[in-house]
């Protein structure tokens, strides 16, 4: 009889859906008895932002998985066509960890113990790109070991605009996945990147289209998509349209509809093509080449998370309240009242916060 090395008995989670599908060869025939583990980050009204239930959630699913005897692969994704995931649930941030360094510690050990579990699965992981991939979501994206995305998907950090710094695994993986002063413009200047400029910078294995016009897959009309260049020589694949050409690529969007076949069918490809290897020799092979972010992780996460809490009282505090109360359109503090108050010498007080929130800017 075979030995159960579960820790619990029960791995179901408020917001997390752990499946195991039937896993597929190439041609699209059934390997009897074989699966993929599909790991569902199930909470689309606040964009697959996870709560700290979820997060222990895709702990123990990654761990099952791991573990499971007939699953070839892990699919980790989100529900929905608008996001993977944006991070961490902002709501739950500003209303109980800000101002609570101690429980917002323990929240990242378990947050901690996340990534890891992705980084030491002994399974292959495809990141599944259903939709935006940003701040702490892009951070568990970065860990898996493949991404294919949706070309509608934004890929990004929040961190210094919305209070907090990427290091959640963002600083230790961009550097490793794009180079150092890519790394720099994406993790400080928090600008997202479409689909196609992930792809081109090497951050993500592979692209396809989500939106269809008139039942056809067309590109996602908001960014160029038909040149690499510019008439200055400029690399302008994968960046946003701008003027007329961006009023008609938003008309367009609007007459299509997302339509993700392309993607599943393309997960299912990637599948179907890591069914065909010797499981050992590929788990060896995840590992070795998983190092290289393994070391970083390991090397940074413990004093990442007691900078993290103790940053719940000062600029996080401000940065995820702000997120939090603010509007769609106004959702950051004024950053120049804070650096014009800090240049002061003025102290963190409540009265400090409260002039930062959006809506009272001078």
């Amino acid at each position: 009889m075979l030995k159960n090395h579960e820790l619990v008995s029960e791995i179901a989670a408020p917001g997390v859906i752990f499946e195991k599908r039937p896993a597929k060869r190439p041609d699209g025939t059934l390997a009897e008895g074989l699966y993929n583990a599909w790991i569902t980050l199930d909470n689309p009204a606040q964009y697959n932002s996870y709560t700290t239930e979820m997060v222990k959630g895709v702990i123990l699913a990654f761990r099952a998985a791991s573990n499971a005897r007939d699953v070839a692969c892990v699919v980790f994704t989100g529900s929905g066509d608008k996001a993977f995931c944006t991070g961490g649930n902002t709501k739950e941030y500003a209303e109980y960890y800000a101002g609570n360094p101690q429980e917002y510690r323990q929240y990242m050990r378990l947050f901690n113990d996340m990534v890891t579990s992705i980084l030491t699965c002994d399974r292959p992981v495809v990141c599944r790109v259903n939709g935006m991939r940003i701040g702490g979501g892009q951070e568990i994206g970065m860990a898996c070991d493949f991404s294919i995305a949706q070309d509608l998907a934004r890929f990004g950090q929040a961190g210094p605009k919305h209070g907090s710094a990427p290091i959640g695994g963002a600083t230790d993986f961009l550097p490793l996945l794009v180079g150092n002063e890519r790394a720099m413009e994406a993790g400080v200047l928090c600008e997202p990147w479409s689909a196609h400029r992930a792809y081109r910078e090497g951050m993500i294995t592979d692209v396809v289209p989500a939106l269809k016009v008139d039942g056809r897959y067309v590109a996602n009309p908001l960014i160029v998509t038909d040149r690499l260049f510019d008439e200055y020589g400029r690399f302008v694949h994968g960046e946003a349209k701008t003027g007329a050409a961006l009023d008609e690529g938003k008309a367009l969007l609007k007459r299509g509809t997302v339509d993700l076949t392309a993607l599943d069918e393309r997960v299912e490809a990637l599948c179907g093509k890591l069914l065909l290897t010797f499981p050992d020799c590929t788990t060896k092979t995840i590992e070795e080449i998983r190092k290289p972010k393994l070391a970083a992780w390991d090397r940074n996460r413990e004093g990442s998370r007691a900078w993290l809490a103790l940053n719940m009282m000062t600029e996080a505090r401000a940065g995820f309240r702000a997120f939090n109360e603010g509007t769609k359109d106004d959702r950051e503090i004024d950053f120049v009242t804070l650096r014009q108050a800090l240049a002061r010498g003025t102290p963190w007080t409540p009265e400090l916060t409260e002039s930062l929130m959006p809506g009272k800017r001078r």
